[in-house]
């Protein structure tokens, strides 16, 4: 009697077992597939030793998440294309439910508006070099876009400050990446804001690697809470020079470790008077959020939410504050890049003659003088081609010939009387007559001989004297025409 008792309640707990581990995790339901670079031995400019250090503390982090990693180092340009490429198609291998995560740690440029990632083989003579030698972030952002995943996430430790003596006129960190203007379920993580410089640090790791280490592990954090603590505490390691960014058009939720925390994560000063993930506010609710907190308090909750209304409503309540004058300088730079990215994206004479009225200083300007110049001569043509197209005609107005062209009726219409026909005018001046002259007339040829009849009356010695005119003009004729002749065979002779 045991023995039925016994096996089911084998059976019973084995089925309990068997629902558990079949019960996904949020790191069990998603594939998870990364892609870390790490570019120290740059071969013309000095190393970065940090860039190695960050892509080896990353990977084991990533693995440590459930992360399928790929680790890269040193990659000169066919290489990260290569990388890219491969990664891609692992991605899109993997299925719809994938999330994908691209960590780069190296340098970064910015040039005409666009980011390009550099490898280690770059040697470039000019600006235009860059294009040609480089890697375009946006090449990589559309190419992970293109494909159907979860999520897509872009970790930037790339905003150095710029090695190459040739590039004098490329602007300072990186430009502007606006995530919810491309594919949705886009998340992107700059080590400093846009424009500015990140640091090396004087650690083995960047302090924004090293800030993601620490972060990142804590459990149960939604991504956008992971990313705001990493910016306070990079501010805080680096005493407000640099403050991380990040963009985000994600639409599914994101733990890098799910589970319940062992103890209770400690919350941002201020932060149970607001949500953090929240939208977009004014000046105005700011003030209001702001108004009586601490300082301190007042300014990691606008370095949280890091938005110009944020540090505008800081500014004006906390004038006297020790934070303060960094905040401007930030606010500044932001307003600033904001210009400069909606510029480039219109990309027309107006918008950026509107960023120089306002710019004109600044360390982008000569890039948007030479790139209004450029939008100026790709204009200039408009209005000639405008000018030589005809002016369009209504065809019920016109005729389709002059010959056609309806004449006037007699006015009024009457059948029984006849129409006066009015002689046209012709306004054209006459032309001037050209009076022909008359050929001469032919001479005789050479065989001919004229004899003229002598009136009656004359001497008989008039009459030999005529005979003998008309025998020389004769005989003289017959001698020029024998020349033209000649003459008549050499150009025959010539054609």
């Amino acid at each position: 009697m045991r023995r039925p008792v016994l096996r089911n309640l084998f059976l019973a707990s084995s089925l309990v077992a068997l629902t558990q581990l079949m019960t996904p995790t949020d790191a069990d339901a998603e594939a998870r597939l990364a892609l870390v670079i790490g570019q120290s031995a740059y071969r013309t400019v000095p190393e970065l030793p940090n860039a190695a250090n960050d892509a080896n503390g990353m990977t084991e982090l990533l693995g440590n998440a459930g992360f399928t990693v790929t680790t890269a180092a040193n990659l000169a340009q066919n290489e990260m294309r290569a990388a890219i490429s491969d990664f891609a198609g692992k991605v899109s291998a993997s299925g719809a439910d994938t999330v994908a995560l691209v960590f780069y740690a190296g340098h970064g440029l910015q040039i005409d508006g666009e980011n390009y990632l550099v490898p280690v083989d770059l040697d470039p003579k000019r600006e235009a070099d860059i294009p040609l030698q480089g890697v375009r972030l946006n090449d990589l952002l559309n190419t992970l876009g293109a494909l159907p995943t979860r999520a897509r996430i872009f970790m930037l430790d790339a905003c150095r400050n710029n090695p190459f003596p040739a590039l004098s006129g490329a602007g300072h960190g990186l430009a502007i990446v606006d995530t919810k203007a491309g594919a949705p379920g886009s998340f992107i993580s700059y080590s400093t804001s846009p424009g500015a410089e990140a640091e090396d640090g004087s650690g083995i790791d960047s302090p924004y690697t090293t800030a993601a280490l620490t972060v990142a592990k804590q459990p149960n954090l939604p991504i956008e809470e992971v990313f705001k603590r990493i910016r306070i505490a990079v501010a805080q390691s680096t005493d407000g020079r640099q403050i991380p960014w990040e963009s985000s058009s994600l639409t599914t939720d994101f733990k890098f470790f799910g589970g319940e925390s062992s103890g209770q994560q400690p919350s941002l000063p201020g932060a149970s008077s607001m949500a953090l993930a929240s939208g977009t506010r004014s000046v105005e609710d700011w003030r209001r959020d702001l108004q009586g907190k601490d300082a301190r308090a007042a300014y990691e909750l606008v370095i949280a939410d890091d938005t110009v209304p944020a540090y505008q409503a800081y500014v004006e309540l906390y004038a006297q504050a020790s934070f303060t004058p960094r905040l401007r300088t930030i606010l500044e730079r932001r307003r600033q890049m904001l210009a400069w990215e909606r510029a480039t994206a219109i990309n027309t004479r107006a918008s950026f003659e509107a960023y120089l009225a306002n710019w004109d200083n600044s360390d982008l300007a000569a890039t948007a003088r030479r790139l209004l110049l450029r939008v100026q001569n790709r204009n200039y043509a408009l209005p000639v081609a405008a000018a030589a197209a005809p002016a369009p005609v209504a065809v019920a107005m016109a005729p389709t010939c002059p010959c056609s062209a309806p004449s006037t009726p007699a006015t009024p219409v009457n059948p029984a009387v006849a129409p006066v026909i009015k002689k046209r005018v012709d306004d054209t001046p006459p032309k001037r007559k050209v009076v022909e002259t008359p050929p001469k007339p032919r001479r005789p040829p050479p065989d001919e001989v004229i004899y003229e009849r002598a009136p009656p009356g004359p001497p008989p010695e008039a009459v030999g004297v005529g005979i003998g005119v008309g025998i020389g003009l004769g005989m003289g004729m017959g001698g020029r025409g024998g020349g033209g002749y000649g003459r008549g065979d050499y150009n025959r002779g010539r054609y």
